[in-house]
């Protein structure tokens, strides 16, 4: 067998291991507020966020794939090396935080590490001065407006919803709301896990195709139905098996929730994420979620929201991109000395 047709199909395979994780580390996004909420055992919650994360391939839309994949980085710097260091930056750093339990983003870890690892390959060929050289600015403007706009997106649609549930139903009592909230949030949270899957797995489609294109094995960006469906199995699968450490951070540390709370939250999370996609533009769910339910507890009081630990899962938003950058670049430099070859 072709040992370059064995390298790229291991990228690939690293790729869709990525996939995995990113569900996997995700899974408390989709399921957090319906387990806390207790609508769901939390085995029911994550059987029925896979299904809806790969419910989201039959869309057939691939225009956030299209931007990670060409939109980010400048394409003279991809290389099958650039594209394994910017997958093993992306996955060190997806496996640290979810080892702390801190919920930060595996979509801002990957165009990180994707960064990052061409920015290292733009030093080694032309100096430290054209570092910048290796990324497309306007794609990352974009990207990186949606960094900001997306939690709050979510916050201000949730804390609108949560005004517009207790005027509609102030006649109601808590238990009766909470009866009707208990139904209605699986809608909800079926939703957001059918955005997070849109926008999501899309990232790891751009990225198979990026390293096919890179390899010749595709000639132009159109992103084949294997690896589609593929990358929607993978996330959908890394969903299932979950994430716990985060589901608690989510569901239950940064604020409680009641039903109509967790219908608010998902409702708000899924519209803040299914805007973008419909844009082209990667988010990052962890973001929308986190502030979504933030938003929902200060409907009640600004000190119902437990701001310490939201402060420090913001740390955690900061750090991503710059750590995941900087691992990938060092994890480039070493592929390069293993292999020879940039």
């Amino acid at each position: 067998m072709d040992s370059a047709f064995v390298y790229i199909a291991f990228i690939v395979l690293i790729a869709l291991i990525f996939d995995y994780i990113n569900g996997f580390h995700d899974a408390a996004n989709s399921i957090a507020t319906i387990v806390a909420t207790r609508v769901l055992t939390p085995f029911q919650a994550l059987c029925w966020a896979a299904f809806f994360n790969f419910a989201a391939a039959f869309t057939l839309h691939t225009g956030v794939a299209s931007t990670v994949g060409k939109g980010m980085v400048n394409q003279e710097y991809v290389t099958p090396q650039v594209m394994l260091a910017g997958l093993l930056g992306a996955i060190f750093w997806n496996l640290l935080t979810w080892y702390y339990g801190i919920p930060s983003s595996s979509s801002h870890a990957l165009i990180g590490g994707y960064a990052g690892a061409a920015m290292a390959k733009a030093i080694m060929l032309k100096g430290v001065m054209e570092l910048f050289d290796a990324i497309i600015i306007s794609g990352w403007l974009k990207t990186l407006r949606f960094i900001v706009l997306a939690p709050l997106l979510g916050m201000l649609l949730a804390y609108l919803l949560m005004i517009a549930v207790y005027w509609i139903l102030k006649n109601s009592t808590p238990s009766t709301m909470d009866r009707w909230f208990r139904r209605l949030q699986l809608v909800s949270s079926a939703l957001f896990s059918f955005a997070h899957g849109s926008n999501d797995a899309q990232k790891t489609m751009g990225i198979i195709t990026a390293v096919l294109v890179s390899a010749g094995y595709l000639k132009t960006f159109d992103v084949p139905l294997w690896v589609m469906l593929t990358a929607y199995a993978a996330i959908a699968l890394g969903t299932l098996t979950g994430g716990w450490r985060i589901v608690r951070t989510m569901g239950g540390r940064l604020t409680r929730l009641k039903p109509r709370g967790g219908f608010c939250a998902e409702t708000a999370g899924a519209i803040a994420i299914l805007f973008p996609t419909y844009l082209n533009i990667p988010v990052s769910t962890t973001h929308v979620i986190t502030g979504a339910i933030a938003g929902v507890g200060s409907i009640q009081r600004v000190k119902a929201v437990r701001w310490k630990l939201a402060t420090n899962i913001l740390w955690a938003w900061i750090l991503t991109l710059p750590m995941s950058a900087l691992v990938a670049g060092l994890t480039f430099l070493g592929v390069w000395t293993l292999t020879g070859r940039m």
